[in-house]
């Protein structure tokens, strides 16, 4: 039995530092690239894979390797020591069309496999053209809220100082800048940099999106003769885009009702803190239900609702909602959690969660589908429900002490009502100083820390009102308001209606307010609050507009 057990153990151990071993992974900066470009790749590996072992042969039958490092990080979290080593490669591809960069084993364990889309190479620069700024965008059509993706692209083949692009405004659509990303670009055997500025734009209008030109600036550099030489820099360059025109559909009227949903992709899934058939009257286990949109933003997306049953009681918490940028853009995600609790045994059916989107690329409707399930909840462990104490006899000293009175009652009274007094205070003192710092930079700050900035919580009631989350619109102008005027301690809608004082806005604020107590929350239309939000901060910020702000490119 001992040898038995000795080889249980070392198969485990075995098992173990296999898995340990199997979390090795490849990845791109850029999907889509043209002949010449180069690419980076990087290959991590964590615990204790020995990277320079890699077999990049593979590799070399599409692609040529210009550049190779390594690095290596180690993190400490919880307790629990990570090492993570990685290789970094700067490729280019040796021909066009759909290239694959295969498994690559490393150790025990392979990599997995990407796809790149290699186009044609970029034209040639026309006469001594030096640098050149243009502007494209992924698509001519977007549907209304749906994401469209413009790139500003520079391409220089001398050193520049001084660069800035200027800043792109849209009154009519949400915007939200990319990472920013910069490589080599071979054009007729001349090296050329290349920067790229992404923006993410989501239309809010139906018709057409006018992107209006937008210009670069620079200084060329040249080497200075002497160290007195102040004067060295070179000429002043100024390019600019051309101006495009995007047509932007409207909702099909094929959509069902309920909140427009246009993406690449939308997938949902749910998670339990315990396996549901481990269940037991009595017991609670939060359901987190996950849903991921690709080309969405995270506040587009439809709150999740937990429809209480008899026997079933749900109790939710706050959603968690978020952004993160993948190679086609925004991938917006919402998270909302519930304490599921049931009250007695038995079997409970959750039902189906189906939520209808529109798939921008093939241009259909389709759903994303959480199906039903049915738990089933045991009994209550007999071991865990708590019984009455036990009558228990007191003892003779337990006795004496109880039935003897105290010698002196009315100094224990004063003592507790002094005691009582002093607790009153303090409680109205506490009251007091928690008065006066809502008043001051206690309001401030809470809403502050949720929406640093006053762009970003802009941003974020744009989105609520165009995905029609009255909820999430209520939340978010509220902080708007306190974004933009810090100074206020703004924490209620009575409070934005009385900042701005304008007729439109109580009108719309109203209509949020009954559309919300009324039972009514899904037919509520945030376009209308939209352009009256986007009117006011017109006028907040019209004394801005004369400023001439640059966005600055990173350094090469």
């Amino acid at each position: 039995m001992k040898a038995i057990g000795r080889g249980l153990c070392l198969l485990a151990l075995v098992l173990l530092a296999n898995a340990s071993r199997a979390e090795v992974t490849a990845s791109v900066d850029r999907d889509r690239i043209a002949l010449g470009d180069t690419l980076r790749l990087t290959i991590t590996a964590t615990e204790n894979e020995e990277i320079s072992s890699t077999d990049l042969r593979p590799l070399l039958a599409d692609f040529e390797i210009l550049q190779r490092s390594t690095s290596s990080s180690t993190n400490i979290t919880n307790g629990r020591r990570t090492h993570t080593k990685q290789i970094l490669l700067d490729i280019t591809p040796r021909r066009q069309g759909t290239l694959k960069v295969p498994p690559m084993r490393v150790g025990q364990a392979t990599t997995n496999m990407l796809l790149i889309a290699v186009g044609p190479a970029p034209d040639k620069a026309s006469g001594d053209e030096t640098v050149i700024f243009e502007a494209e965008v992924d698509r001519d059509t977007v549907y209304v809220q749906g994401q469209l993706i413009l790139t500003l692209r520079l391409q220089q083949a001398i050193n520049l100082d001084n660069r800035g692009i200027s800043e792109l405004q849209l009154d009519n659509a949400f915007v939200r800048q990319l990472e920013q990303q910069s490589f080599q670009r071979s054009i007729d055997g001349r090296p050329w940099l290349v920067h790229e500025v992404r923006y993410a734009i989501f239309p809010e209008q139906s018709g057409s999106l006018e992107i209006p030109a937008q210009t670069f600036s620079a200084r060329e550099s040249k080497p200075r003769r002497s160290f007195f030489d102040l004067n060295s820099g070179g000429r002043q360059l100024r390019r600019s885009t051309e101006h495009l025109s995007i047509e932007v559909l409207p909702r099909p009227a094929s959509f069902p009702a309920g909140t427009w949903l246009p993406a690449r992709s939308i997938s949902i899934e749910e998670n339990w803190s315990t396996p549901p058939e481990q269940l037991r009257a009595g017991e609670s286990a939060t359901r987190t239900i996950t849903i991921k949109g690709e080309g969405l933003q995270g506040a587009q997306l439809p709150p999740v609702l937990f429809p209480a049953a008899e026997g079933l009681k749900y109790y939710p918490d706050q959603p968690v909602i978020g952004d993160s940028e993948v190679s086609s853009g925004l991938l917006g995600s919402r998270q909302d959690s519930a304490a599921l609790v049931s009250t007695r045994e038995g079997n409970w059916t959750i039902p189906e969660i189906r939520i209808p989107w529109w798939d921008t690329e093939k241009r259909e409707l389709r759903y994303a589908v959480l199906p039903q399930r049915v738990i089933a909840v045991a009994a209550a462990d007999p071991a865990v429900i708590l019984s009455p104490p036990p009558l228990t006899v007191p003892d003779a000293a337990t006795q004496t002490i109880a039935l003897t009175p105290a010698r002196d009652g009315s100094s224990d009274i004063l003592v507790w009502q002094l005691v009582a007094a002093m607790s009153i205070a303090a409680w109205l003192l506490t009251l007091y100083l928690l008065w006066r710092s809502r008043r001051g930079a206690g309001a401030e700050k809470s809403v502050l820390e949720e929406n640093p900035s006053e762009q970003h919580a802009f941003k974020q009631l744009l989105a609520a009102c165009a995905s029609g989350s009255g909820v999430h619109a209520r939340e978010s102008i509220v902080c708007w308001a306190a974004a933009l005027h810090p100074d206020r301690g703004i924490v209620s809608l009575g409070q934005v209606e009385a900042l701005f004082d304008d007729a439109s806005l109580s009108t719309e604020l109203k209509s949020l307010d009954t559309s919300l107590y009324s039972g009514s929350q899904g037919t509520w239309d945030g376009a209308a609050l939209a352009e009256t939000v986007r009117r006011l901060r017109r006028v907040q910020r019209q004394s801005d507009r004369g400023k001439g702000v640059k966005l600055e490119l990173y350094p090469a």
